[in-house]
């Protein structure tokens, strides 16, 4: 019984990502995909949104959740403020990256963690419209009934050793990123969905102070 009721919660928790029906974008569709995104993002100066963070491991029975709120001053300052299990803040700017641990601080150097450079660059490349003007990814196409997405896996051994593939999820009629999915070379992965979005709201310059 134990199994059967575990596999079931197995199922229903993975139910959109793997049983979801994807599709290849035709090339007209991805070309209209990406000028969707490149002329709204211009209209775009700051985003806001809650998010509930899923990280997924092989060797543990149910996944790690952790919520907080995102806030990205376009195109470079961003904050994640985790406020559940724990208070912890990661902050993007200046080139660096700010940590907050429970008031335990620290910083790193971007060029230093590139896991963390490009998942900074890979969102806020989804709001200012610089999403697809890079060399570093191949990136493919899907779609959903509900959704468009863009699949990035790396070219660059340094980023392979951590990556093996970026999928950006967009629901239909938003141009902003959705849900994030970063899978690992041994298949753990981490999955970030957004709610609550809120576009160009003023955002106090201290919250992006380390």
């Amino acid at each position: 019984m134990y199994m059967k009721t575990k596999i079931f919660i197995l199922f229903a928790f993975f139910h959109l990502t793997i049983f979801a029906q994807e599709s290849k974008m035709s090339n007209v569709e991805i070309e209209n995909f990406k000028k969707d995104i490149i002329t709204d993002s211009k209209k775009i100066q700051t985003l806001t949104a809650d998010f509930t963070q899923y990280k997924v491991m092989s060797f543990l029975d149910k996944p790690i959740v952790s919520k907080g709120k995102l806030y990205l001053q376009n195109p470079k300052a961003m904050r994640w403020n985790y406020t559940q299990p724990i208070d912890y803040n990661v902050i993007f700017n200046n080139g660096k990256i700010y940590i907050n641990d429970e008031g335990k601080k620290s910083s790193v150097d971007l060029q230093g963690n590139k896991k963390f450079e490009k998942l900074n660059q890979l969102i806020v490349g989804s709001v200012s419209g610089n999403l697809f003007d890079t060399n570093d990814f191949i990136i493919t196409f899907a779609k959903t009934d509900k959704s468009r997405i863009a699949k990035l896996q790396p070219k660059l051994k340094d980023v392979k050793k951590y990556i093996k593939e970026i999928q950006l999820t967009f629901y239909s009629g938003q141009s902003t990123v959705t849900e994030v999915k970063l899978i690992e070379p041994s298949d753990d992965y981490t999955k970030i969905l957004f709610t609550n979005k809120s576009l160009n709201k003023t955002i106090n310059a201290s919250v992006f102070n380390p």
